[in-house]
C-alpha cells in the first residue's frame, strides 16, 4: 500500500506528524509513504525509516512570483513528480486551501479533517472523504488519530515515538552518537523564533547564560538569520557562550541530539529537541502550550503569569506602564514573569527529573503518558544511556 502525506509547513507541524507515521507503520508495515513537504523541511521526513520519497514543494518561494512560478519548469517538475505514483490513499495532514489544492493533484483517493475540526475549512471541498478529530486535542494527537482511522488501524495513545533514525540522522554508528552525547556538557539555547511576542528578552538570554556558565556547561547558540546571528554574538560576548556556524537542519539535529539540555523560545526547533528526547525548556508568553507545546518525554512548558497573556498575537499590543527588572525594561512585559533566575532554577529541576525519570517514570511507570516506545531510533538509545 502506497500513502502520500501531504503535510508541507512549518517545521513544528511536520515534526508533530511523525508520530504518526511511527503508528502507521507499526500496525501496518505493508505502508509505504511518500511526503510532500516544504523545501526548507524537507530533511526531516528523510529521518523516517518509513518514509521512501519525499518530495519538496517551494510554495513560500514561489508566490513571491505567483503567476512565473506556476507557469514555469518548477512548478511542472512537482507536478511531475507528484503524479508519478497512483496513490491508495493521500492525507491532507495540513489542513489548509493550499495543502488541499495541493493533495488533489495527486493520484488518489483524498483524505482530511471534517469542516467543524479543520483549520481552514474550504478545504474539504478538496477531499473524497472526511473524520472529525477534536479540536480539544494537541495537535500530535490529532494527527494520530486522523491517520489511524483512515488507515484503519488501533494504536496505543500512550506511547509516543516520533521514529527518528540515528544512524540516518547522523551518518553514523547509533552507539558513537550516544557514546558521543554522554561524554559532553553542552547546552543548546534556542533564542530565535518568527513572531516578535515571543522574544524572550536579549538581556535575559545574557544571564541565563552566565548562569548556565558558572554551572559548568557551555552554551551553544545557533541562528538562521543575521538579527539571530547578531543576538547570539551579543550573548557570546555577555556570557562567554559558543555561537554556532550556519546549520543545516540535520546539523542542528545533531548538536540538540547530543545536548545534555536544551532551552527555548516557541519554536519550531524546540519541537525537533523534544523529537530527540532531549530535556526541554520551553518558554511561552503570547502562545498557549496546551494544544501545540513541544510533545513528549522531559518537556517543561513554562508559561507566563500575565494579565493579557496569552494574546496569541504575532506583536505585543500592550499599553500599559513599560515593566522593569535588574536587565532593564522588559519587553514583551508578560516575560517579566519568567526572569533568568527562576528558569534557571526550573531547568535544572527538569534535568534531575529527567536522570530520575528515565529510570523510573518515562519508561517503567505504567502511568506514564509517555510510555517506552519499541522503534530502534536515536531518542530511545541516548534515553537509556542517561
Amino acid at each position: 500500500m502506497r500513502v502520500l502525506i501531504v503535510k508541507v509547513s512549518s517545521l513544528g507541524d511536520v515534526i508533530h506528524t511523525l508520530p504518526a507515521v511511527t503508528d502507521a507503520h507499526r500496525a501496518r508495515p505493508d505502508i509505504v509513504f511518500d511526503w510532500v513537504v516544504e523545501e526548507n523541511f524537507s530533511e526531516v521526513p528523510s529521518w523516517h525509516p518509513a518514509v521512501d520519497r519525499v518530495i519538496p514543494v517551494a510554495l513560500r518561494r514561489w508566490r513571491k512570483n505567483a503567476l512565473r512560478s506556476f507557469r514555469g519548469p518548477e512548478f511542472k517538475h512537482f507536478r511531475e513528480e507528484i503524479k508519478r505514483e497512483h496513490y491508495d490513499l493521500v492525507i491532507d495532514a495540513q489542513g489548509l486551501i493550499k495543502s488541499g489544492l495541493i493533495s488533489r493533484l495527486a493520484r488518489g483517493l483524498t483524505v482530511g479533517l471534517s469542516d467543524s475540526t479543520i483549520r481552514e475549512p474550504l478545504a474539504t471541498l478538496f477531499y473524497n472523504k472526511v473524520y472529525s478529530v477534536p479540536w480539544s486535542e494537541h495537535a500530535v494527537d490529532r494527527v494520530r488519530q486522523l491517520f489511524s482511522r483512515a488507515l484503519q488501524y488501533e494504536y496505543n495513545p500512550r506511547v509516543v515515538d516520533y521514529g527518528i533514525d540515528a544512524e540516518v540522522l547522523f551518518k553514523q554508528d547509533a552507539q558513537a552518537a550516544v557514546d558521543q552525547a554522554v561524554n559532553k556538557k553542552q547546552l543548546v539555547f534556542l533564542h530565535g523564533t518568527t513572531w516578535q511576542s515571543k522574544h524572550w528578552p536579549t538581556a535575559y538570554w545574557c544571564s541565563l547564560a552566565r548562569l548556565a556558565r558558572q554551572a559548568g556547561y557551555e552554551v551553544l547558540l545557533p541562528w538562521g538569520d543575521s538579527d539571530e546571528r547578531e543576538r547570539a554574538q551579543l550573548i557570546a560576548e555577555e556570557a562567554d557562550a559558543t555561537v554556532l556556524d550556519k546549520q543545516s537542519l540535520s546539523g542542528l539535529a545533531g548538536y540538540l541530539a547530543t545536548a545534555a539540555g536544551v532551552i527555548a523560545v516557541d519554536t519550531g526547533l524546540g519541537h525537533l529537541a523534544a523529537a530527540l528526547a532531549r530535556p526541554t525548556l520551553s518558554l511561552y508568553g503570547p502562545t498557549n502550550p496546551g494544544l501545540s507545546g513541544t510533545y513528549g518525554h522531559t518537556q517543561k512548558h513554562l508559561q507566563v503569569d500575565f494579565d493579557c497573556a496569552p494574546c496569541m498575537k504575532k506583536t505585543c499590543r500592550f499599553k500599559g506602564e513599560p515593566v522593569v527588572a535588574a536587565e532593564g525594561e522588559v519587553h514583551p512585559p508578560c516575560f517579566s514573569s519568567q526572569p533568568p533566575e527562576s528558569v534557571w532554577r526550573e531547568f535544572e529541576a527538569l534535568l534531575a527529573e529527567s536522570a530520575e525519570g528515565h529510570r523510573v517514570a518515562a519508561y517503567g511507570d505504567p502511568e506514564s503518558r509517555f510510555a517506552r516506545p519499541a522503534a530502534n531510533s536515536f531518542a530511545v538509545e541516548l534515553s537509556e544511556e542517561r
